[in-house]
């Protein structure tokens, strides 16, 4: 079996490996998601006895739900949430825990249950209608939910289920109004994909409103199924109006309070806390050159500035922030562009806790504290190589100064989690299949978690280097059976989108690559500007001229990577991306057909204005102020210019899910009329019922007739 069906089978050799890993607070026990092996879909509830180090198995989801039920069948929302989630795992989709991790509840196929962690027993808690992201209280005596809608019962209702049993609605309303859920620009472009927060005492609920009104109502339809009618979506198309979103602090007697803040000038709820000390939230303006860091009084629901975010181009907080430390000082990431710094660093009310020479990722959690003073920091990041991320101790104490130790050696990307005196670490690299997840406590391994993935066929060797003045992270592969001196097809394999990097340590993002570098070509990868890991001033470069600055970048490090690597024939050159990357590559075929021979677009924003509005104005603007700058982005502009020569006329193989709620099917269906007109060659890969992750091996199945294309127009 080669690589396409057997990535489709093992979702790209990830089915039956540990995911979703937390720590309960006292250390006791290690919590995880985990399929039964390697071509099982169902992700299973499991538990590590850290005591013991055995693992057992909590909750399997053919046995809550029957052996004979096939698949999970989704709820409207639950696929929705998934979609955001990137999520492609059938089964447990996630689970949460009480504060001291001795209970936990999830859904699966819209039905709620719960699981005592202590003593084994998992049990079905009768709920309104389909459920979504249900939640334990910090005491784990109550849960809570969102409905999704059915028959009777409407979508967005916030209900309680006492530990009687007793299920009240806290808040729900008609009209396009959800409570309780995060909207579609908080989840897909915040990373915010929850809407509502337990108080510490479990006595009360900070839940947010989503008024969707006035949003535009978009009708997607696969036409594969012609009986089946239109979803309809509110969608927050670029310049257009966004969702209205407030905030309240519900009493489970009945009261009610709404958190005040500027919601005009603020729009944007990105992220919320509530832990030791009261809630806090970020909020950001439209543009999010400005942002805010609040301290909401609970009882009166009052909000006070504890520290402002700033930057000409975009604000791009830290996540795990903001968050009280136990002294009362609040955590908040940001970053500091002054005094000839460019980083991303923590603060604790204006105070500096991390070396300008780290770039913080996310904030895990706090670690047991070592001597006097305030806990430690648990922090990923990365520090001068940022195809590496590693695990580091922060010193949080007052008058301590800035002291960030580095707790990972061996190379790699490193994730965490944390609890009492217990530390999960998670590593992948090039040198191993999958990530491996060790179980710490102190200085001694105690466990690690057992993988039941598959191991892929072979090897991949990606040359890992830093290419041209701004030192690009940039990658070469080669075929396994590659004899120097023989001159190879070149397959520029792009996204380059913000938020994302493709140039890391780690296997999994090369074993494709590598397949197709065995098919015969020198594959190119390169992480441009606006991408992160390197520093706030290379990501934020791309403001307003993204098009000119990551497509320059990609063809001036793919022409250093040549004179490097004297084997790479340019004369004979293809790109291919999905999503940002097939716009990228879409952009790389209209703009450089003297380089570009060919490309592969999939899923590409093909028309920057049937695009999101956080992301989209973040980097371009608002439409209305910057027309030229969205015609200057559009390929749909670019596709109607006239082929004044046969070097121009260079083939493009569009792919598109016809079920994309994030990227409609329009971007493609305008892209190909704007090709025809103007008499450009071009194919359309219509991909019914398929979303934007084109999952359940769509993406996979995909590579021989992407192969199939590329090998023609090279020659």
């Amino acid at each position: 079996m080669d690589y396409p069906e057997l990535a489709a089978r093992t979702r790209r050799f990830s089915h039956g490996a540990p995911r979703a890993v937390s720590v309960a607070d006292d250390g006791s026990r290690v919590i995880f998601l985990r399929s039964a092996g390697p071509e099982d879909p169902a992700d299973a509830l499991w538990l590590l006895d850290v005591a013991t180090g055995e693992e057992r198995l909590v909750a399997d989801p053919a046995v809550l739900l029957g052996a004979d039920t096939g698949p999970t069948e989704l709820s409207p929302g639950e696929r929705a949430l998934r979609e955001r989630l990137r999520l492609s795992a059938d089964g447990i989709g996630s689970y949460a825990l009480d504060a001291a991790g001795r209970v936990a509840v999830f859904a699966i196929a819209g039905r709620l249950f719960r699981a005592d962690l202590v003593h084994g027993d998992v049990v079905e808690v009768a709920a309104v209608g389909p459920v979504l992201d249900p939640r334990p209280d910090p005491t784990g005596e109550r849960l809570a939910y969102v409905t999704d809608a059915t028959d009777g019962v409407r979508r967005g209702e916030l209900r309680v289920v006492d530990a009687d049993g007793t299920d009240t609605m806290l808040a729900g309303e008609d009209s396009g109004v959800t409570w309780g859920l995060a909207e579609h620009i908080a989840a897909e472009e915040f990373d915010r994909f929850r809407g509502y927060w337990w108080a510490p005492d479990g006595r009360s609920v900070l839940a947010a409103r989503v008024d969707e009104s006035r949003l535009d109502r978009w009708h997607l339809h696969d036409p594969a199924d012609p009986a089946t009618p239109p979803t309809t979506v509110a969608y927050p198309r670029a310049g257009g109006p966004n969702a209205e979103v407030s905030l309240h602090l519900l009493d489970l007697d009945g009261g009610w309070v709404d958190v005040h803040w500027d919601r005009e000038t603020y729009p944007y709820l990105t992220a919320v806390s509530w832990n030791d000390g009261g809630p806090l939230i970020t909020v950001l303006r439209r543009s999010q050159q400005h942002g805010l860091v609040l301290a909401v009084d609970p009882r009166t629901g009052e909000t006070q500035v504890h520290a402002e975010l700033a930057d000409p181009r975009w604000v791009e907080p830290i996540a795990g922030t903001p968050a009280h430390l136990p002294d009362g000082r609040v955590l908040v990431g940001g970053e500091l562009a002054h005094d000839g710094y460019d980083a991303r660093c923590l603060f604790a009310d204006g105070t500096l806790l991390t070396p300008p020479s780290l770039y913080v990722r996310r904030v895990v959690g706090r670690l047991p504290t070592v001597g006097a003073g305030a806990p430690d920091l648990l922090v990923e990041a990365s520090d001068g190589e940022p195809s590496e991320r590693h695990l580091f101790r922060v010193r949080t104490t007052i008058g301590g100064g800035v002291d960030a130790r580095r707790l990972t050696s061996d190379s790699g990307w490193h994730t965490a989690a944390v609890g009492g005196d217990v530390l999960v670490v998670g590593v992948a690299s090039l040198d191993h299949a999958g990530t491996r997840w060790t179980v710490w406590r102190g200085a001694e391994e105690v466990a690690v978690l057992e993988s039941r993935a598959a191991v892929a066929p072979y090897s991949p060797l990606p040359l890992l280097e830093r290419v041209t003045d701004r030192r690009l992270p940039s990658a070469v592969l080669y075929p396994n059976s590659y004899v120097t001196g023989r001159r190879l097809p070149v397959l520029l394999d792009v996204y380059g989108g913000p938020g994302h990097q493709e140039v890391v340590a780690a296997r999994a993002p090369w074993l494709e690559r590598q397949w197709w570098a065995d098919a015969g070509f020198a594959v190119v990868v390169v992480d441009n500007r606006g991408t992160p890991g390197v520093a706030p001033s290379f990501e934020k470069a791309i403001h307003r001229r993204v098009a000119d600055v990551v497509l320059l970048d990609q063809v001036e490090a793919l022409t250093a990577l040549a004179d490097k690597h004297p084997d790479l024939d340019l004369s004979r050159v293809a790109v291919r991306g999905w999503s940002f990357g097939g716009w990228l590559a879409g952009l790389a075929v209209l703009r450089h057909p003297e380089l570009f021979r060919c490309g592969i677009a999939g899923a590409p924003v093909s028309d920057w204005s049937l695009y999101d509005t956080a992301y989209t104005e973040r980097y371009l603007g608002m439409p209305d102020e910057g027309v030229d700058v969205y015609a200057h982005h559009s390929l749909v502009e670019l596709a109607t210019e006239p082929v004044t020569g046969p070097e121009e006329a260079r083939p493009l193989l569009l792919v598109h899910g016809m079920a994309d709620d994030n990227v409609v099917a329009a971007h493609t269906l305008r892209l190909s009329a704007a090709l025809l007109s103007s008499g450009r060659p071009h194919s359309v890969l219509p991909l019914t019922g398929a979303t934007h992750m084109a999952a359940g091996g769509t993406a996979e199945r995909l590579l021989r007739l992407e192969l199939d294309f590329v090998r023609t127009h090279l020659g």
